[in-house]
């Protein structure tokens, strides 16, 4: 016996379907904001924009020892370093930054760490570079 809907047909299916692709699949070509109803309406005139920090600072979940901006920057760090450079020392790292096309900045500081030291994570290359880590992991 071969089970199917009950209730619509099959063409009536794949129309219903099609009418709820948007909702099912969310944001994205096709998504649930393509129609100008969805889509949030902005702010009054006289009225605030929307933000996600109202009461001035970004409350995020930064670890104990550092700021929200220190794991910003830590993590921009680590964008430019992959995994195959590490454990790695200078060269080593300012050469897959390079290779991974880091800014100035980035390549400024990893050529100033001291030379014959082997990192084994982005973290000790934080630290070595002068900034402090989480104090606890959890």
């Amino acid at each position: 016996m071969e089970r199917g809907s009950s209730k619509h047909s099959p063409r009536v299916d794949d129309n219903m379907s099609q009418d709820v692709a948007g909702l099912v699949q969310g944001p994205g070509t096709g998504g649930s904001r393509v129609e100008e109803f969805r889509e949030a309406e902005p702010a009054g005139e006289d009225q605030p924009g929307a933000t996600t920090a109202p009461a001035g600072d970004l409350r995020t979940g930064s670890p104990q020892g550092m700021s929200s901006e220190d794991v910003e920057a830590r993590s921009r760090l680590g964008r430019f370093i992959t995994m195959t450079a590490l454990p790695g020392d200078r060269a080593a790292l300012v050469a897959n930054a390079l290779e991974n096309q880091a800014p100035a900045d980035i390549v400024a500081a990893l050529e100033r760490l001291p030379e014959g030291t082997r990192y084994q994570t982005i973290s000790e290359v934080w630290a070595a570079l002068g900034h402090k880590n989480e104090t606890t992991r959890w």
